[in-house]
């Protein structure tokens, strides 16, 4: 079993997960991006890590893998969270062209 990622790291993934607006999604490789800007470290499997371990107490519905496929285990209840919330799907996969969010845009 790995160790845990450092709780500061922990704390920085959970703040960006938070942030993500309603109706709009991020990547586990977009939110490492922010994250290692941050901290100068991570990585899309460690934001992974994270989010198996804390991610029930933030919007963890609104991360998904790059292509739009739903966090495994989950995918039920996350495509249910996500079409409540007006998310475009293709298939069982997020549209992540209408989608996607990067911090600072505009959420409508």
């Amino acid at each position: 079993m790995t160790a845990a990622p450092p709780s500061e790291y922990v704390e920085q993934v959970l703040d960006v997960v938070e942030d993500i607006p309603p109706g709009r999604v991020m990547t586990y490789g977009m939110i490492a991006e922010i994250v290692r800007e941050r901290t100068g470290s991570g990585s899309a499997r460690t934001v992974g890590a994270v989010m198996a371990r804390y991610g029930s107490a933030v919007p963890w519905h609104r991360v998904v893998a790059s292509d739009g496929r739903l966090p495994p285990g989950h995918e039920i209840e996350a495509t249910r969270r996500l079409r409540a919330e007006g998310v475009a799907f293709r298939g069982e996969k997020v549209a992540m062209a209408t989608s996607r969010w990067w911090p600072g845009e505009n959420a409508d």
